[in-house]
């Protein structure tokens, strides 16, 4: 039997007073891989930041692992975020410490305590990602596709269900994008992780196919039901 992951039903997201989406119905399985398109301005972030807690849903009915989005309030959102991990554009990796410390900072605000298994874990993560050896590096002196390749690390640190990557090759040359896709298609097939990845880069889509939602005039397409 197929797991849900995210169940979205009627949902309409707002931001401030202002619609931005109505009528989202979306189910999304358990280790499934889906792209988020649509032009800049028509709700894929709001869209994102609704499922990570960022943006409270008011109107229709959504659960994201497991998570009743009606519900969330700032107690309970490091609650859903611990079953999540999000990938950026821009790294959002802090400038002052090397690759292990960056790593250790994230495990430590999502309530580790132990150093061995802390250690362990970056360990892991880094391995997973190719980084085996870079631990002690600086993100400066990193390459761009090294630095996106830490910010898998540290999205998978709490053994996320769900990936939420937003423009993950945004700032990236086409041989780096394909290293950073085939990571994360590994990741979503060996780990039977979710991942739900924004993107504009269609030839990225193109090389890399699977299931397509668009944001456009207010609505999200599905591709599953819908030809684009």
């Amino acid at each position: 039997m197929s797991q849900s992951i995210v169940e979205l039903k009627n949902v309409k997201i707002f931001q401030g007073n202002n619609l931005i989406l109505s009528d989202v119905n979306i189910s999304i399985d358990k280790g499934e891989f889906v792209y988020l398109v649509g032009k800049t301005g028509t709700g894929k972030s709001s869209l994102l930041k609704t499922m990570y807690g960022d943006l409270t849903l008011t109107e229709g009915e959504g659960w994201v692992v497991g998570h009743n989005l009606r519900d969330i309030t700032w107690k309970t959102v490091p609650f859903l975020r611990r079953n999540l991990g999000v990938v950026f554009q821009d790294f959002q990796l802090l400038t002052d410490r090397n690759v292990n410390e960056n790593l250790k900072f994230v495990l430590r605000a999502t309530g580790w305590k132990d150093e061995k298994l802390m250690d362990e874990k970056i360990a892991d993560v880094l391995d997973k990602v190719g980084l085996k050896t870079k631990g002690f590096k600086m993100p400066f002196e990193l390459s761009g596709g090294e630095q996106q390749r830490v910010d898998i690390a540290r999205a998978l640190l709490n053994s996320p269900r769900l990936i939420l990557a937003d423009e993950p090759t945004g700032n990236l040359d086409p041989e780096t994008s394909d290293e950073i896709m085939q990571l994360l298609f590994h990741i979503c097939k060996d780990y039977n992780t979710t991942i739900i990845m924004a993107t504009h880069d269609y030839i990225v889509i193109n090389k890399f196919p699977a299931r397509m939602l668009k944001t456009e005039r207010g609505k999200v397409l599905d591709n599953a039901t819908i030809e684009m």
